[in-house]
């Protein structure tokens, strides 16, 4: 039976966030315990192409949020907690297979299987958060929800490179203990909440955020960040490897990521905050990332590629809680989960793309003795998606939901 959030007491709400805050640390230490050793094994110990297991994660990353459209929609019918409890017990699946698999096929198959668990939990634990938080809070708790995942993006490398010393298949039940501790928290805390005012069918809640012109722009627009990011695990991890010829060094290159990003949440946020508007707060994030996706071309040490890390992390903490926050205000609420799982399309086809062009790259980048290539095609997606996103700012800040044109209220 679902509750509207509204008849919750304010005991229960404090839960049902802390509840989405602890399941969001568990699944990010998870999957990032994982996912950034998988091109490090598969390419430089067993020796599989680049391009390929760029393609399993391509599979996964447009599989996920591809599917996320459908269980977006189905939270707005269901309920997002029964989407949430099956999405993570299929990952956990997942990465136990991950961590077996000794071909081709058996990789693929537990990327997609990774797909389908993402796409039910995605959405609807966002939506939910959404749901559950004080409007006038969105943007404070989308900051503290960045550290949170920082923090775990910190501790799930370590603890990756600490279990691959003994074999892959320990990093892959790891990860899976991750997912399975998620379970049980939402099991037994998460209130099972409505996250629309009025229960929707599917088609109806699609039909909504599908004919939202300025949202689907937006959403098209935020392509070019999720080519950018995803690099982070695949092109980033194997260019330290280059330079360091270490397996250690990827797990290092994490750690310092997220303890950047950690570091600069808070200030870099509060200082957008006082001068910029969420949309132009994003655009500023892509640059910064575009910057250091450039400067990765011209590093040829360690300590120059640490450089172009910080301009990444900073670029990615400004333009991350932004943009959740702006997706957030402009759903409908008749239709939240709907909107977050249409949103997600950004994160599919951007990141797809990002996966599938960023192994390919690497791969004729080697070839042909092109080291620049893919960093300054990273960089200048960026480029250009940051010019399209001002292009559509200036031209629907004055007449877009507040999302566009009113900058979100910092937190103490």
């Amino acid at each position: 039976m679902q509750q509207s959030v509204s008849d919750l007491s304010p005991a229960a709400r404090r839960r049902g966030l802390y509840t989405v805050f602890a399941v969001t640390f568990l699944m990010n230490a998870g999957f990032f315990l994982i996912i950034p050793l998988v091109s490090v094994h598969y390419v430089d110990k067993l020796g599989w192409a680049a391009a390929y297991i760029g393609l399993v994660l391509a599979v996964r990353q447009f599989a996920q949020q591809g599917l996320t459209v459908f269980g977006g929609a189905l939270a707005d019918r269901f309920g997002p907690k029964r989407l949430i409890l099956a999405g993570v017990l299929i990952r956990a699946v997942s990465f136990v297979i991950m961590g077996y698999a000794a071909v081709p096929w058996l990789l693929m198959l537990s990327g997609f299987l990774a797909a389908i668990g993402g796409a039910l939990f995605d959405a609807p634990q966002r939506a939910t958060l959404a749901a559950l938080a004080p409007e006038e809070q969105l943007s404070e708790l989308y900051g503290r929800l960045g550290i949170l995942q920082n923090v775990a993006r910190t501790i799930g490398p370590l603890i990756g490179a600490f279990l691959i010393r003994y074999d892959f298949q320990m990093v892959g039940l790891g990860s899976a203990a991750f997912f399975m501790m998620a379970f049980f928290v939402t099991l037994a805390f998460l209130p099972p909440i409505s996250v629309c005012s009025t229960p929707q069918t599917m088609r109806a809640g699609l039909r909504l955020a599908g004919r939202d012109l300025p949202f689907v722009a937006f959403t098209v627009l935020m392509m070019g960040y999720w080519f950018m990011w995803v690099q982070l695990s695949i092109a980033m991890p194997l260019q330290i490897k280059h330079l360091t010829g270490l397996d250690s060094s990827v797990g290092i290159m994490f750690t310092v990521s997220a303890v950047l990003a950690i570091v600069l949440q808070v200030p870099a946020l509060r200082l957008a905050q006082r001068y910029l508007r969420p949309t132009p707060t994003i655009i500023a994030g892509m640059i910064s990332m575009a910057l250091g996706m450039g400067l990765v071309a011209l590093s040829q040490t360690v300590v120059a590629f640490y450089v172009s890390l910080f301009f990444f992390s900073l670029g990615s903490v400004l333009a991350t809680p932004s943009a959740q926050t702006v997706t957030a205000e402009m759903a409908d609420d008749r239709a939240r989960g709907a909107y977050f799982g249409v949103g997600s399309l950004a994160m599919a086809v951007g990141g797809g793309l990002g996966h599938v062009l960023g192994g390919s790259l690497v791969d004729v980048a080697a070839q042909r003795q092109l080291p620049a290539l893919p960093w300054l095609v990273f960089g200048g997606v960026g480029l250009l998606s940051a010019v399209g996103l001002w292009l559509f700012y200036t031209s629907h800040a004055a007449k877009s939901p507040r999302a566009l044109a009113h900058a979100p209220a910092s937190g103490d």
